[in-house]
């Protein structure tokens, strides 16, 4: 199954900067390990903002929940999630 998210974080301004160091690390570290499994597909961040907008091939809508809620940053995250299939016209064949 396919889903597009759009993740906007937005960390509080309080936080020390040694955490939130910490915290995109452990985020980047995650983000990768998600993409070499091939369930975080895509990955492109929006210009001028602290927000992507990402593709994940997942086998249900619970395994995506727990893969959002694994990113460090999810405490701090607005996801809104579009479930996406395969358009009849497409040409690549991958696009399941």
């Amino acid at each position: 199954m396919l889903f597009q998210v759009d993740m906007q974080v937005k960390i509080p301004h309080g936080l020390d900067a040694a955490s939130v160091d910490a915290l995109k690390a452990a985020e980047m570290t995650r983000a990768q390990e998600l993409q070499r499994t091939g369930k975080w597909r895509h990955l492109w961040r929006v210009a001028g903002e602290y927000r992507n907008i990402s593709i994940f091939d997942v086998d249900s809508n619970a395994e995506l929940h727990d893969i959002l809620a694994s990113l460090p940053l999810f405490p701090f995250m607005a996801a809104h999630v579009t479930a996406l299939c395969r358009h009849p016209s497409s040409v690549h064949e991958d696009d399941r």
